[in-house]
């Protein structure tokens, strides 16, 4: 059964830590004392926030046991929690003057009852920052088609529009400011989309799958659609647009 794996997640480091860098930039806080990093994964993002405040009490926390080990393996200095980012949420615990999320909410539902909840672990005067991914890609869309076709129960990501989010922050906030960015993510060929997903979105559809078999030709077949999808360019290289959605809120 796929399982999280942070080898494979690091193959595209550079590519998943960048949005994590525009969006700490984007944040108009001094200096935090407590941040909390909410599905840290290995902890390149956790990095990120050590680097912009390196002052700050930083703790990073990931439902991933495995993830939380390569992170405190790389940066033992941090604190690192294995906890689910929803129970954590629910929970009435510390407050933090910035709640940081790089590409891990999409993995939870119902955010119209989730932001209001991590807002209320923001400390006066702080701020809740995340990125997703939009989830709208030829890609993904060619995933759900190949699910459907086998009619698979597939544990969906979950993410709405720019809108969505400011509408559900704005009561909330003192000041919000969202955005999308599209990442033209240059990769070898086709197969590097496939090895892109197999880090995150591509599994829960290999979950959904009982065998290996299965799970194979289900692989293959994505990547016959994916050349499709993605022609080579004329340096035999493939361009690979991802769009990602970011929001800042921030309180009183």
């Amino acid at each position: 059964m796929p399982s999280w794996s942070p080898a494979q997640y690091l193959k595209f480091g550079d590519e998943r830590t960048r949005p994590c860098r525009e969006l700490a930039a984007r944040v108009e806080l001094a200096a935090p004392r407590q941040i909390v990093d909410l599905g840290c994964g290995p902890g390149n993002s956790t990095g990120v926030l050590a680097q912009r405040w390196p002052d700050a009490a930083i703790t990073g926390l990931d439902n991933s046991p495995r993830m939380i080990e390569a992170a405190r393996a790389e940066r033992p200095a941090l604190r690192w929690v294995a906890e689910d980012i929803g129970e954590w949420a629910r929970a009435n615990g510390d407050i933090f003057d910035l709640v940081f999320s790089n590409a891990a909410l999409q993995w939870l539902p119902d955010h119209g009852s989730l932001l209001p909840q991590l807002m209320e672990r923001v400390a006066s005067r702080g701020a809740l920052a995340f990125q997703m991914p939009a989830h709208d890609s030829p890609a993904h869309d060619l995933m759900r088609r190949m699910a459907a076709a086998r009619q698979l129960q597939v544990n969906e990501w979950h993410s709405h529009d720019a809108a969505f989010y400011y509408d559900t922050l704005a009561p909330r906030s003192a000041r919000v400011d969202v955005w999308t960015t599209e990442y033209q993510h240059v990769l070898p060929n086709a197969e590097g989309i496939v090895e892109w997903y197999r880090g995150t979105g591509l599994r829960p559809y290999l979950e959904a799958l009982a065998t290996g078999a299965e799970r194979s030709q289900f692989e293959a077949e994505l990547l016959a659609g994916l050349r499709a999808l993605y022609p080579e360019r004329a340096d035999g290289r493939v361009l690979f647009p991802f769009r990602r959605i970011f929001a800042v809120a921030y309180r009183d």
